[in-house]
Protein backbone atom coordinates (compact mmCIF):
# COMPACT_ATOMS: atom_id res chain seq x y z
CA UNK A 1 0.00 0.00 0.00
CA UNK A 2 0.99 3.28 -0.69
CA UNK A 3 1.95 5.10 2.27
CA UNK A 4 1.98 8.36 0.78
CA UNK A 5 -0.57 10.53 2.31
CA UNK A 6 -3.96 10.64 -0.27
CA UNK A 7 -6.14 13.00 -1.45
CA UNK A 8 -8.63 13.29 0.89
CA UNK A 9 -11.99 10.98 -0.09
CA UNK A 10 -15.56 11.99 0.57
CA UNK A 11 -16.64 8.43 1.80
CA UNK A 12 -14.38 5.27 2.17
CA UNK A 13 -16.61 1.99 2.08
CA UNK A 14 -15.20 -1.01 3.65
CA UNK A 15 -16.14 -4.65 3.07
CA UNK A 16 -15.24 -8.22 4.10
CA UNK A 17 -14.95 -8.99 0.43
CA UNK A 18 -15.21 -7.56 -3.14
CA UNK A 19 -18.67 -7.45 -4.24
CA UNK A 20 -19.91 -6.49 -0.46
CA UNK A 21 -19.82 -2.92 -0.25
CA UNK A 22 -21.75 -2.70 -3.88
CA UNK A 23 -24.73 -5.22 -2.85
CA UNK A 24 -25.32 -2.38 -0.26
CA UNK A 25 -24.04 0.76 -1.03
CA UNK A 26 -23.09 0.88 -4.83
CA UNK A 27 -26.26 3.13 -5.57
CA UNK A 28 -24.96 6.00 -3.03
CA UNK A 29 -21.23 5.45 -3.84
CA UNK A 30 -22.28 6.32 -7.64
CA UNK A 31 -24.87 8.95 -6.96
CA UNK A 32 -21.43 10.57 -4.71
CA UNK A 33 -19.33 9.97 -7.88
CA UNK A 34 -21.25 11.69 -10.30
CA UNK A 35 -21.67 14.80 -8.33
CA UNK A 36 -17.79 15.12 -8.38
CA UNK A 37 -17.34 13.98 -4.93
CA UNK A 38 -14.06 11.17 -4.59
CA UNK A 39 -15.02 8.10 -3.18
CA UNK A 40 -13.70 4.59 -2.76
CA UNK A 41 -13.87 0.94 -1.57
CA UNK A 42 -11.25 -0.92 0.60
CA UNK A 43 -12.15 -4.65 0.70
CA UNK A 44 -10.64 -6.25 3.57
CA UNK A 45 -9.91 -9.64 1.94
CA UNK A 46 -9.32 -11.02 -1.10
CA UNK A 47 -12.46 -13.78 -0.61
CA UNK A 48 -10.09 -16.65 -1.52
CA UNK A 49 -12.32 -19.27 0.13
CA UNK A 50 -15.07 -18.18 -1.70
CA UNK A 51 -17.06 -21.59 -3.34
CA UNK A 52 -16.60 -19.96 -6.85
CA UNK A 53 -14.10 -18.26 -9.33
CA UNK A 54 -10.24 -17.44 -8.01
CA UNK A 55 -8.89 -14.52 -6.28
CA UNK A 56 -7.32 -13.18 -9.22
CA UNK A 57 -10.58 -13.26 -11.32
CA UNK A 58 -12.47 -11.58 -8.36
CA UNK A 59 -10.12 -8.77 -8.45
CA UNK A 60 -10.36 -8.12 -12.22
CA UNK A 61 -14.35 -7.87 -11.54
CA UNK A 62 -14.00 -5.37 -8.71
CA UNK A 63 -11.89 -3.40 -11.54
CA UNK A 64 -14.92 -3.64 -13.45
CA UNK A 65 -17.39 -2.78 -10.37
CA UNK A 66 -15.16 0.10 -9.41
CA UNK A 67 -15.40 1.81 -13.43
CA UNK A 68 -19.00 1.53 -13.07
CA UNK A 69 -18.98 3.12 -10.34
CA UNK A 70 -17.13 5.81 -10.94
CA UNK A 71 -14.75 5.04 -7.88
CA UNK A 72 -11.90 7.22 -7.06
CA UNK A 73 -9.85 4.25 -5.50
CA UNK A 74 -10.26 0.58 -4.69
CA UNK A 75 -7.76 -1.42 -2.43
CA UNK A 76 -7.65 -4.38 -0.68
CA UNK A 77 -5.48 -4.82 2.26
CA UNK A 78 -5.50 -9.10 2.30
CA UNK A 79 -6.28 -9.92 5.30
CA UNK A 80 -7.75 -13.61 5.43
CA UNK A 81 -10.91 -14.85 4.51
CA UNK A 82 -12.91 -16.00 7.20
CA UNK A 83 -10.01 -15.64 9.87
CA UNK A 84 -11.27 -11.65 10.58
CA UNK A 85 -10.74 -10.85 13.96
CA UNK A 86 -10.99 -8.10 16.29
CA UNK A 87 -7.11 -7.96 16.66
CA UNK A 88 -4.75 -5.37 17.01
CA UNK A 89 -3.19 -6.28 13.85
CA UNK A 90 -5.80 -5.65 11.77
CA UNK A 91 -7.54 -3.12 13.22
CA UNK A 92 -3.98 -1.42 12.95
CA UNK A 93 -4.37 -1.60 9.02
CA UNK A 94 -7.66 -0.29 8.79
CA UNK A 95 -7.05 2.61 10.51
CA UNK A 96 -4.12 3.27 8.51
CA UNK A 97 -6.59 3.36 5.72
CA UNK A 98 -8.89 5.47 7.45
CA UNK A 99 -5.45 8.12 7.88
CA UNK A 100 -4.14 7.78 4.88
CA UNK A 101 -7.67 8.59 3.01
CA UNK A 102 -9.19 10.66 5.39
CA UNK A 103 -12.72 10.47 4.25
CA UNK A 104 -15.47 12.31 6.04
CA UNK A 105 -17.84 9.38 5.67
CA UNK A 106 -17.44 5.97 6.46
CA UNK A 107 -19.44 2.58 5.49
CA UNK A 108 -19.41 -0.76 6.24
CA UNK A 109 -22.07 -3.41 6.89
CA UNK A 110 -24.32 -3.62 9.08
CA UNK A 111 -22.99 -5.65 12.35
CA UNK A 112 -26.15 -7.96 12.38
CA UNK A 113 -25.78 -10.51 9.30
CA UNK A 114 -25.65 -14.24 8.14
CA UNK A 115 -22.10 -14.11 7.50
CA UNK A 116 -19.61 -13.91 10.20
CA UNK A 117 -17.17 -11.87 8.16
CA UNK A 118 -19.76 -9.51 7.71
CA UNK A 119 -20.31 -8.47 11.14
CA UNK A 120 -16.77 -8.83 11.93
CA UNK A 121 -15.97 -6.37 8.93
CA UNK A 122 -18.51 -4.07 11.10
CA UNK A 123 -16.80 -4.32 14.59
CA UNK A 124 -13.45 -4.00 12.78
CA UNK A 125 -14.08 -0.51 11.40
CA UNK A 126 -15.77 0.93 14.32
CA UNK A 127 -12.26 0.15 16.65
CA UNK A 128 -10.28 1.75 13.64
CA UNK A 129 -12.87 4.68 13.42
CA UNK A 130 -11.98 5.03 16.93
CA UNK A 131 -8.20 4.59 16.65
CA UNK A 132 -7.72 7.01 13.41
CA UNK A 133 -8.23 9.77 16.11
CA UNK A 134 -6.22 8.56 19.17
CA UNK A 135 -2.84 10.65 19.10
CA UNK A 136 -0.31 8.50 20.32
CA UNK A 137 -1.98 5.35 18.58
CA UNK A 138 0.47 4.30 15.78
CA UNK A 139 -0.53 2.88 13.03
CA UNK A 140 2.39 2.18 10.88
CA UNK A 141 6.17 2.10 12.28
CA UNK A 142 7.63 3.52 9.18
CA UNK A 143 5.57 6.55 8.31
CA UNK A 144 3.71 8.87 10.65
CA UNK A 145 0.27 10.28 9.78
CA UNK A 146 -2.27 12.80 11.41
CA UNK A 147 -4.95 11.36 13.23
CA UNK A 148 -8.44 11.98 11.75
CA UNK A 149 -11.91 11.98 13.13
CA UNK A 150 -14.32 10.07 11.00
CA UNK A 151 -18.03 12.55 10.78
CA UNK A 152 -20.51 9.98 9.73
CA UNK A 153 -20.14 5.86 10.37
CA UNK A 154 -22.97 4.56 8.27
CA UNK A 155 -24.01 0.54 8.16
CA UNK A 156 -25.57 -0.68 5.05
CA UNK A 157 -27.23 -3.90 4.74
CA UNK A 158 -26.00 -6.54 2.81
CA UNK A 159 -28.11 -9.62 3.80
CA UNK A 160 -29.97 -8.10 6.76
CA UNK A 161 -33.37 -7.67 7.31
CA UNK A 162 -32.87 -5.01 9.57
CA UNK A 163 -35.27 -1.90 9.39
CA UNK A 164 -33.11 1.05 8.26
CA UNK A 165 -32.79 4.39 9.87
CA UNK A 166 -33.40 6.18 6.85
CA UNK A 167 -33.30 5.60 3.28
CA UNK A 168 -31.75 7.12 0.36
CA UNK A 169 -33.08 7.86 -3.30
CA UNK A 170 -31.22 5.76 -5.72
CA UNK A 171 -33.65 5.68 -8.73
CA UNK A 172 -31.16 6.80 -11.23
CA UNK A 173 -28.93 4.80 -9.83
CA UNK A 174 -30.39 1.58 -9.93
CA UNK A 175 -29.10 0.31 -13.37
CA UNK A 176 -25.56 1.57 -12.76
CA UNK A 177 -25.58 -0.64 -9.71
CA UNK A 178 -26.67 -3.22 -10.56
CA UNK A 179 -24.37 -3.24 -13.57
CA UNK A 180 -21.64 -2.97 -11.06
CA UNK A 181 -22.87 -6.31 -9.48
CA UNK A 182 -23.16 -7.94 -12.49
CA UNK A 183 -19.27 -7.73 -13.36
CA UNK A 184 -18.91 -10.33 -10.28
CA UNK A 185 -20.12 -13.15 -13.07
CA UNK A 186 -18.03 -15.65 -11.07
CA UNK A 187 -20.31 -15.66 -7.86
CA UNK A 188 -23.59 -14.76 -9.54
CA UNK A 189 -23.86 -16.78 -12.63
CA UNK A 190 -23.30 -20.57 -13.15
CA UNK A 191 -20.92 -21.69 -15.29
CA UNK A 192 -19.78 -26.07 -15.95
CA UNK A 193 -16.75 -25.36 -12.68
CA UNK A 194 -19.47 -23.68 -10.82
CA UNK A 195 -21.21 -24.85 -7.78
CA UNK A 196 -24.62 -23.71 -6.40
CA UNK A 197 -24.62 -20.62 -3.59
CA UNK A 198 -27.44 -18.19 -2.20
CA UNK A 199 -25.50 -16.15 -4.74
CA UNK A 200 -26.05 -18.04 -7.70
CA UNK A 201 -29.62 -18.66 -7.10
CA UNK A 202 -31.56 -15.29 -7.67
CA UNK A 203 -29.75 -13.24 -5.28
CA UNK A 204 -29.33 -9.79 -7.92
CA UNK A 205 -32.78 -10.14 -8.37
CA UNK A 206 -33.44 -10.25 -4.27
CA UNK A 207 -31.19 -7.02 -4.08
CA UNK A 208 -33.34 -5.56 -7.00
CA UNK A 209 -36.52 -6.30 -5.07
CA UNK A 210 -35.18 -5.00 -1.66
CA UNK A 211 -34.37 -1.64 -3.31
CA UNK A 212 -37.32 -1.34 -4.90
CA UNK A 213 -39.55 -1.96 -1.84
CA UNK A 214 -37.60 0.74 0.05
CA UNK A 215 -38.24 2.90 -2.83
CA UNK A 216 -41.88 2.22 -2.52
CA UNK A 217 -42.34 2.76 1.26
CA UNK A 218 -40.96 6.21 0.80
CA UNK A 219 -42.55 7.01 -2.91
CA UNK A 220 -39.64 6.61 -5.30
CA UNK A 221 -38.47 3.85 -7.65
CA UNK A 222 -35.67 2.40 -5.45
CA UNK A 223 -33.59 3.24 -3.11
CA UNK A 224 -30.99 2.24 -0.48
CA UNK A 225 -31.45 1.66 3.55
CA UNK A 226 -28.77 2.61 6.08
CA UNK A 227 -28.00 2.99 9.44
CA UNK A 228 -26.10 5.64 11.16
CA UNK A 229 -23.75 5.33 14.56
CA UNK A 230 -23.04 8.81 14.72
CA UNK A 231 -26.01 10.96 15.20
CA UNK A 232 -26.83 12.94 12.09
CA UNK A 233 -27.93 16.64 10.60
CA UNK A 234 -29.19 16.16 7.56
CA UNK A 235 -28.59 16.50 5.13
CA UNK A 236 -24.91 16.91 6.41
CA UNK A 237 -23.55 14.25 4.54
CA UNK A 238 -25.20 13.72 1.46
Amino acid sequence: MNNQHQEPLHALAFGAHPDDVEIGAGGLLHKWAKEGKKVGICDLTYAELSSNGTPERRQQEAAEAARTLGLHVRLTLGLPDRGLALVPEQIRAIAHVIRLYRPRVVLSPYWEDRHPDHGMCSMLVREAIFNARIRKYATDASVSLPTHKVEHDLAYFINGQTEPQFLLDISEEMEAKMSALGAYRSQFEMAEDSVATPLTEGYLERVRAREYGFGQSVGVAYAEGYVSRTPLLLPGFL
